[in-house]
């Protein structure tokens, strides 16, 4: 039975699996490096439901080969860079509630220069990462 919480995003992940359930995920300083090894599975069909938050541009590309990935801004501003058939799409996120959908298979990054907190559905499995 899944705890009925109050949970906090920035503390505890969810793991959405394909029966529509919910796996509630620590977050500790091993969760990344467990994440990338594999010991939390492959994510296969799953998405991973994260909140972070960020006051610099990252420092690499991402890209999700098996699904579309929702990233909505829950406060401060970014701008969400898109690699379209090699071309730098810029979508700016500047109210709360503010999305984009990053389609399955685009290489993408964020930058800013204020600190911002965003919210990510990613369908994990098979999610490729490359320096700018």
């Amino acid at each position: 039975m899944a705890t009925p919480g109050p949970l906090n995003l920035a503390t505890t992940y969810l793991r959405l699996r394909t029966d529509n359930s919910a796996e509630t995920l620590t977050v500790d300083d091993q969760f990344w490096p467990r994440l990338m090894s594999g010991k939390l599975g492959t994510f296969h069909r799953e998405c991973l439901v994260t909140m972070n938050s960020f006051e610099a541009t990252w420092n690499a590309w991402e890209m999700h080969p098996n699904g579309d990935e929702v990233v909505c801004l829950v406060s401060g501003k970014v701008s969400m860079v898109l690699d379209i058939d090699g071309r730098e799409k810029v979508v700016e996120l500047e109210n709360a509630g503010d999305y984009v959908l990053v389609p399955r298979g685009t290489w993408h990054t964020a930058r800013t220069e204020t600190r911002c907190a965003m919210l990510f559905i990613t369908p994990g499995e098979g999610t490729q990462h490359r320096k700018i």
